[in-house]
């Protein structure tokens, strides 16, 4: 994969969207998740290893690794959606192809084919090590929709 450096980044008034956004979100908030990257139809979210995003056998959880993986796509797809909408995820399939394991897991979200209501995405799932190792541990496909937002 490319290094983050030489990627295309959003405009800044879409980086702002996205982050505010992600900013409200609990359980990002809650695995201690943050965002590395935010490119058009494209979202990396990095989440540090401790022992509570881990399950018995000390790898990082299904459950947070699915959870990242949704939110990259989830906001991959949002960088591309005009102001006044939101996106749902409709559906996701994950499969878990090593276990997930390193100094940290990173999430990249890729727009395969964005829509006018529905936009599929690409969920790309590595462990990394602090040296810059990296090792494709997730790989899935998630499908979302755009919506009007709610009025507040």
């Amino acid at each position: 994969m490319e290094d983050q450096t030489q990627q295309e980044q959003a405009s800044p008034e879409v980086q702002k969207r996205i982050q505010d956004s992600f900013d409200r979100q609990g359980l990002m908030a809650h695995l201690g998740a943050r965002i590395a990257h935010i490119g058009p139809g494209r979202v990396h979210i990095v989440l540090p290893s401790r022992s509570e995003v881990t399950q018995q056998h000390g790898y990082f959880h299904a459950g947070a690794t699915s959870a990242i993986a949704d939110t990259a796509g989830g906001y991959a797809a949002y960088t591309l959606f005009p102001e006044d909408t939101e996106v749902l995820t409709v559906e996701y399939k994950i499969n878990l192809l090593a276990p997930a394991i390193g100094a940290h897991i990173e999430a990249v979200g890729t727009v395969l084919k964005a829509g006018r209501t529905l936009t599929v995405c690409q969920l790309d799932v590595f462990g990394g090590t602090d040296d810059g190792e990296r090792k494709l541990v997730a790989n899935g496909q998630q499908t979302l929709i755009r919506v009007k937002r709610p009025e507040q």
